[in-house]
């Protein structure tokens, strides 16, 4: 049974979101702005230039290497990002439980998102697992399609529910069963 791209990075992603700086940043934004729909927007259009840019030097990269070469580093790349993945992230950020500074819009709660999303994604984990999602599928759109969705729902669940799931779930067994993902993905690339 062949994987598609669109659902492998839609999984490896959102469950390897699950409690990542994007999604604490995500928490932190939704306390600050109240403003859930601007910042989905802010979310949606980061990750998309970000993984899109990705996903592309991941499908060049495809082309320039042989597919034995490329087979060994993506797999031991994702046993990698399984490694990561354990390692909790952390975002510092001042008590957002307060919101009396000037009042916000709904374009600077997108514009806020989208540069901080993009910054925040540029070397982090699942930036990487873009690019070695697009040199295992070569293909850049839906890679990209799939990571971003899978941002849109891990990030979108802290952006809507907010702080008071995030104190209920048991954030160490979520980043074991993404590590878990990205080490099966791993071996499979690696046994395929």
């Amino acid at each position: 049974m062949a994987l598609h791209p669109f659902t492998s990075s839609l999984g490896l992603v959102a469950a390897s979101e699950m409690g990542d700086k994007t999604q604490l940043l995500s928490f932190a934004l939704a306390a600050r702005f109240k403003k859930p729909l601007p910042i989905l927007a802010g979310i949606f259009v980061a990750t998309l230039l970000n993984h899109g840019l990705a996903a592309g030097f991941g499908t060049w990269l495809a082309a320039q290497v042989s597919d034995r070469t490329l087979r060994i580093a993506l797999g031991l790349s994702f046993l990698g990002f399984a490694l990561w993945t354990l390692k909790p992230d952390t975002f510092e950020e001042g008590d957002t439980s307060r919101n009396d500074g000037p009042r916000t819009t709904n374009w600077t709660a997108f514009t806020t998102t989208t540069a901080l999303f993009f910054v925040a994604e540029m070397g982090d984990k699942t930036q990487f697992a873009t690019v070695g999602l697009a040199a295992r599928f070569q293909d850049l759109v839906w890679v990209t399609a799939g990571t971003t969705a899978g941002m849109l729902i891990a990030d979108g669940m802290a952006v809507f529910v907010g702080q008071q799931l995030g104190d209920r779930l048991p954030m160490d067994w979520i980043r074991r069963g993404a590590a878990l993902l990205f080490a099966a993905f791993g071996l499979a690339v690696l046994f395929a």
